[in-house]
């Protein structure tokens, strides 16, 4: 989550005394963060509960999870610029506001539809909250020592907090209803949002106050379009070849071309194309949205394996999701340590091909398989392998940027990741569907088509599918990471100001 192009320019033009109630400030801060971070993973273990009880189709039900990352995503940009110009603290206390709305909208969801919407709603606040939390970190903490230590806790949070929630949405799940994945959301925004009245120091920034607004509409609406369409790819009644299919699909490219001629003619262009065209930073954005195309299917997929063919409760799950997060914590702190020695490309390097073999360890799993045996290893393999990749990516994102652009510069890290991410889980989404269909007609017959075995055979051959393709897309991470990056160890920014750690799943 991170800030908007301004942010590290007037973060300088703000400095006053420090606040005396900075770390009050901080707390409030980091738990509006919290949410945001929860919500990407509390989800994931409720998803098969709240798919058999809303009747939702295995081609719709990734919208439970792209509808939230889109709306984030595509809405990041555009909500750092106005959390700078609206008043940062407005913006926060606001966001929080229309997070717990959304957030109890959902949890009373009657339908699927209902539920998505909801959850389209609360990526489009939570891309107000996330930037203007930063922000506020960056201006409220002044003095370089006390903002790393903020910066700290901060990281923390992006990497402590899909653990929790993982952890969180397994006990609400099991004992209480899926629907308090959501519901739990409403009374802790509440507090939040009353503590940042008194503990949180309103600032804004300066300069020009106007939005790109139509580069959001655009390239949002492309997104959403192409989502679409690998959504009626997925239904077998449709496929690739259908009328709404290529509608769709050629809807997407028309309205992502167009966003890309608008953001070269607007004077206030969302995603200033300079930034992404140099080939350092463009390759970190290229590497992320591939890693997050294929990690966010990972965990979709592994929620379904667990909990339907493993038979795991929602919270056994969870649990089971732990050691990726324990992997992804230690490998951070280890690839910290590496990165001034070595470069970022080795650790980039290095961290994918790990990642790349531990998704293609999943693609067999079995019926007889255990989750020591192939799930344990894989999640280790596949978070070590990001830590590699998070750390060092996340630097060279900022090589050569000017200051007034470190802020657009970071968030296109986060932009990139959700958007691969949305991307990812519809396609793999409907190459799972479109292989489980295969599969079944052509193991089903008169005889066998009650055959529980047949059935849970279709779904782990579907898994295996998702599998090798989500290692396909890590592969493409990695040429991109090859071909792309040269940055040297002494060409890696060693200032803070606009960068914002990322997080997973």
């Amino acid at each position: 989550m991170t800030s908007s192009p301004d942010t590290a320019e007037t973060a300088r033009s703000e400095v006053t005394e420090p606040d005396p109630r900075r770390w009050l400030a901080l707390a409030v801060i980091a738990a509006s963060q919290l949410m945001v971070v929860l919500d990407a993973s509390i989800v994931n273990i409720a998803l098969p509960s709240a798919q058999q009880d809303l009747g939702i189709s295995d081609a719709d039900r990734q919208w439970v999870v792209t509808a939230y990352t889109l709306a984030f995503g595509g809405l990041l940009l555009l909500g750092g610029r106005v959390a700078d110009y609206a008043r940062r603290k407005r913006a926060l206390i606001i966001g929080l506001a229309g997070f717990a709305i959304a957030s109890a909208l959902g949890g009373l969801a009657s339908n699927a539809e209902q539920l998505f919407a909801a959850r389209a709603l609360q990526g489009a606040f939570a891309a107000l909250m996330a930037p203007a939390a930063l922000a506020l970190i960056t201006v409220t903490f002044t003095e370089p020592k006390e903002r790393a230590k903020a910066f700290g806790v901060f990281g923390a949070i992006a990497g402590g907090g899909a653990a929790i929630g993982l952890v969180l949405g397994g006990v609400l799940t099991e004992f209480a209803s899926w629907r308090w994945c959501l519901g739990v959301n409403v009374p802790i925004a509440i507090v939040v949002g009353l503590a940042a009245i008194p503990f949180v120091r309103e600032s804004k920034a300066t300069g020009r106050t106007r939005y790109d607004v139509p580069g959001a509409v655009l390239v949002t609406a492309g997104l959403v379009s192409l989502v679409y369409g690998f959504t009626e790819a997925a239904k077998p009644e449709v496929g690739w070849t259908a009328t709404s299919t290529l509608a769709y699909l050629g809807a997407s490219v028309v309205l992502l071309v167009a966003f890309v001629l608008w953001e070269q003619r607007t004077s206030i262009p969302l995603l200033p194309l300079r930034i992404a065209l140099d080939r350092n930073r463009g390759g970190s954005y290229i590497v992320f949205g591939l890693v997050g195309a294929g990690l966010f299917a990972m965990f979709l997929f592994l929620t379904f394996y667990f909990q339907i063919v493993l038979g795991y409760s929602a919270l056994r799950a969870a649990f089971a999701f732990l050691p990726f997060s324990a992997g992804i914590i230690v490998g951070a702190g280890a690839t910290s340590r590496l990165l001034p020695r070595t470069g970022p490309k080795p650790l980039m390097v290095g961290g994918l091909a790990a990642a790349i073999l531990g998704m293609l360890w999943l693609t067999q799993i079995d019926l007889g398989t255990s989750f020591a045996s192939h799930v344990l290893p894989a999640e280790l393999l596949i978070s070590l392998g990001m830590a590699g990749v998070f750390v060092p990516a996340s630097s060279t994102a900022l090589i050569g940027v000017d200051p007034h652009d470190a802020g657009v510069g970071s968030a296109l890290l986060n932009t990139s990741q959700q958007i691969g991410g949305s991307l990812g889980t519809a396609l793999l989404n409907t190459l799972y569907a479109s292989a489980v269909t295969g599969y079944l007609a052509a193991h089903l017959d008169p005889a066998n088509a009650g055959d529980p075995v047949v059935q849970l055979e279709s779904l782990l051959h579907g898994y295996r599918v998702a599998y090798f393709w989500g290692a396909v897309l890590m592969a493409g991470a990695l040429i991109a990471a090859i071909v792309l990056i040269n940055a040297k160890k002494d060409d890696i920014p060693t200032g803070d100001a606009g960068t914002a750690p990322v997080h997973a799943g």
